[in-house]
């Protein structure tokens, strides 16, 4: 199997231990990734905000390099998954559309011919590899953890980009994941909420407070950790969980695992390896529960 690995600008930056835990999983799943470094951001929604056409020229590049390497997409991003399903589905139901950014892609010696499908890792691992095969390649079953999902925003809405309908399992193959690795499901009804992040810069305490309800939840649950497969919502729900520990006024202590990293443990690589060192906060307990190698 073989992919035009698109990881989007968070794991290269702010958490890079999901770019690393990514290549990790996939050399031992036999998953080539093919990186695409002439690629640029999604716009991340943001972008789309104030100039849409802009925006879709740019995903609308990212697929006609993709397509000039006759490679489907994958990323670890659900953020960019969102943006360029959408970007993906008004390019392909407006012809004019299309065209007109292809006339911005001439300048570059560029056409997206609309043959893209970019695709989550999370998807991936089901649809295209298999959990039964996924299991194959685990040495170790993650029993005696609970473990709540957190999809955050962009992997399950709008369903009509992300083709839900066609795909309905999508809509809970995280929480098909968690159980099928051996570890038990702490659901809650705010898997699937805003973690927080877009609105950081300009309302901190609500955003802080977004994160001591999404955590204080799954705490109260019993949850030794939480699993997303969106690298901002730990950038809220890690990194800002010492501010909301104190607009709570009690000590959360909620460790945000990157989805790749929950399937590195599984494999047996070690907690070193996977980056669980970097995070803001401390991982020790959930590895020593899980009996991972610290490496």
């Amino acid at each position: 199997m073989k992919y035009a690995f698109f990881p989007g600008c968070v794991s290269r930056g702010g958490c890079p231990e999901l770019y690393q835990a990514t290549k990790l999983i996939c050399q031992r799943l036999d998953i080539e990734l093919q990186e695409m470094p002439r690629a640029s951001c999604t716009g991340a929604g943001v972008l789309q905000e104030k100039n849409q056409f802009l925006g879709d020229t740019l995903n609308a590049r990212t697929f006609a390099l993709a397509e000039g390497l006759d490679l489907p997409i994958l990323t670890i991003c659900s953020t960019c998954q969102g943006v360029m399903g959408q970007a993906n589905r008004r390019m392909k139901t407006d012809p004019e559309y299309l065209a007109r950014i292809n006339t911005c892609l001439a300048e570059e010696g560029l056409e997206y011919k609309g043959t893209a499908q970019p695709k989550h890792l999370l998807w991936i691992l089901i649809e295209d590899y298999g959990l039964d095969k996924l299991l194959e390649k685990c040495t170790k079953v993650l029993a005696g953890v609970r473990l709540a999902p957190f999809y955050g925003c962009y992997l399950v809405r709008p369903p009509d980009a992300l083709d839900i309908e066609e795909n309905p399992s999508r809509q809970d193959s995280l929480e098909r994941l968690i159980e099928a690795l051996g570890a038990t499901l702490v659901d809650f009804a705010g898997k699937t909420r805003c973690c927080g992040f877009p609105i950081l810069t300009i309302n901190e305490k609500n955003s802080v407070a977004m994160v001591a309800k999404h955590t204080s939840e799954v705490k109260d649950l019993g949850a030794d950790a939480m699993v997303t497969p969106c690298p901002l919502c730990p950038l809220n729900l890690d990194g800002f969980q010492p501010k909301a520990n104190k607009q709570a006024n009690r000590q959360i202590n909620m460790p945000i695992i990157h989805l790749p990293q929950l399937v590195g443990m599984a494999m047996g690589i070690s907690a070193r390896d996977l980056g669980l060192q970097r995070h803001i906060v401390n991982t020790k307990a959930l590895i020593t529960k899980l009996g991972v190698a610290a490496g």
